[in-house]
């Protein structure tokens, strides 16, 4: 199984080169899980500068309302609702965060890790897990995200995320995004700086359906500057995020009320 490793200064640098590494790199085997084929590599990118401009890329499937619904969902929980229910979900990765499951009693992780980091900076203790062995091997759908692990070195938070699995190019992105968001969010809670974040995804595919999306990307990576491929979240891009809220909201509350 190949493994790549990529570095960019942005989130779009390295993820666009995380793209050409898997087209270029990648092995055609079966795929179980949609009876289809699959091209796989084994995945890290590192984005050196995470909050550095520009940080949207053009080649996500996509757009800033999606992008800011997901960030909700990771960061606020506001799909953790369809936890309960007749057609309650197994998990969301909010739930595992904030709320995981030790017996009867739910563990807070980000307030441990803010915690950890606050008392002991140079701690290799500051551990979210999401996979719950309790629940995941017996479900279809297991929590693709595995762990996140986040380090104080040269007074700047630095995340390292672990994915089993990862659609590189209907998925990826946003996920990165969001949790880079997450350690912002930590980063801003303890006081210090955002640092590197390394996204590690062991399984980093695309299913055989999204094969031309795949070449469509790569053809606009080979052929456009990244200014071309990319948009200034700070510019404009943030606004219609936050102008978006208000409508996800509303969405939300019309799924509960169904």
């Amino acid at each position: 199984m190949q493994e790549c490793l990529v570095f960019g200064k942005t989130l779009p640098e390295a993820y666009h080169k995380a793209l050409l590494e898997l087209a270029d790199k990648g092995a055609v085997i079966t795929c179980n899980d949609y009876n289809q084929k699959q091209k796989e590599v084994s995945m890290t990118y590192v984005v050196e500068d995470p909050m550095s401009e520009p940080l949207i890329s053009k080649l996500c499937i996509g757009g800033f309302y999606e992008l800011q619904q997901y960030v909700m969902e990771v960061l606020d929980g506001i799909l953790d609702f369809k936890l309960t229910g007749g057609d309650a979900w197994e998990y969301t990765y909010h739930d595992r965060i904030v709320n995981y499951p030790l017996g009867d009693k739910r563990f807070n992780q980000i307030e441990f890790v803010i915690n950890e980091l606050k008392r002991t900076p140079d701690s290799r203790r500051a551990v979210i897990d999401i996979r719950d062995n309790i629940v995941d091997p017996f479900i279809p759908h297991p929590a693709c995200l595995q762990q996140i692990q986040y380090f104080i070195r040269d007074q700047k938070l630095h995340a390292k995320v672990l994915m089993r699995s990862n659609d590189a190019p209907e998925a990826t992105f946003m996920n990165a995004f969001a949790f880079i968001m997450l350690q912002k969010s930590v980063a801003e809670a303890i006081g210090v700086p955002v640092g590197t974040y390394a996204h590690r995804a062991t399984s980093f595919h695309c299913y055989e359906k999204d094969f031309d999306l795949l070449d469509s990307y790569v053809k606009s990576i080979n052929t456009k500057s990244l200014e071309e491929l990319t948009y200034s979240y700070s510019e404009f891009y943030e606004e219609l995020m936050l102008d978006s809220i208000p409508g996800i909201l509303e969405a939300v509350e019309r799924l509960k009320g169904n």
